[in-house]
């Protein structure tokens, strides 16, 4: 899969999700803790969208990091409170970034799919960046974003009651992230067993930290 025009793809989707988007569901529960479905949008529109130009304008002088599983594997090692802090200022970045779309979400969420892919044409696949995690060649952290749109966008979708309009290849692209994120976790076989109708996975199964 080329991982630039998943991401695109994504955006795109992503921003034409937030178009249909009920006018009275925006304070809605997002079934994510207390978000709300602006809150849910908010954090999607800073992670997944504002955060690319930054990073990809910030070079790292070498690779921590070296694959998008890797990426999320991370909070693994990361103490507790280290961790705790990180989603309460993620909360604190989601409600305040759901605020700043005003009463035109799409047309913010617009703005900064482009900006995103804008910036994304003009960076190399080898460049290294740096990342909340270290630096990372573009080409590994991309695709952590474009998960980052596709599983938020079946929330967001969810919530709203309305079609994802993903594209398969993205959905494609963020499962088999996860299904390497299993792997490298240790979590590999019985998430196969599960898949192939020979064992089931423990409730609340989760490959992520949050």
């Amino acid at each position: 899969m080329d991982y630039r025009r998943t991401y695109r793809s994504a955006a795109v989707a992503y921003a034409d999700l937030v178009s249909r988007l009920p006018a009275d569901r925006w304070d809605a529960p997002a079934a994510l803790g207390d978000w709300t479905l602006r809150d849910l949008v908010g954090h999607t529109a800073g992670s997944a969208l504002r955060q690319v130009p930054e990073v990809l304008g910030t070079p790292a002088s070498e690779v921590l990091v070296a694959t998008a599983e890797g990426y999320f594997a991370y909070g693994r090692g990361v103490p507790d409170h280290v961790l705790a802090a990180a989603a309460a200022a993620s909360t604190d970045d989601a409600r305040a970034t759901g605020v700043s779309l005003g009463d035109d979400p799409a047309a913010v969420i617009g703005e900064l799919a482009g900006r995103a892919t804008h910036a994304l044409a003009e960076a190399g696949d080898d460049d290294i960046v740096a990342t909340p995690v270290g630096g990372m060649r573009v080409r590994d952290w991309l695709p952590t974003r474009t998960f980052e749109l596709v599983v938020h966008g079946l929330d967001a979708a969810a919530a709203g009651g309305v079609p994802h309009g993903l594209a398969l290849e993205a959905v494609a692209e963020a499962t088999t992230l996860a299904t390497r994120l299993a792997l490298a976790l240790g979590e590999g076989d019985a998430l196969l067993r599960t898949l192939t109708g020979r064992g089931e996975l423990p409730p609340k199964f989760t490959v992520l930290t949050t």
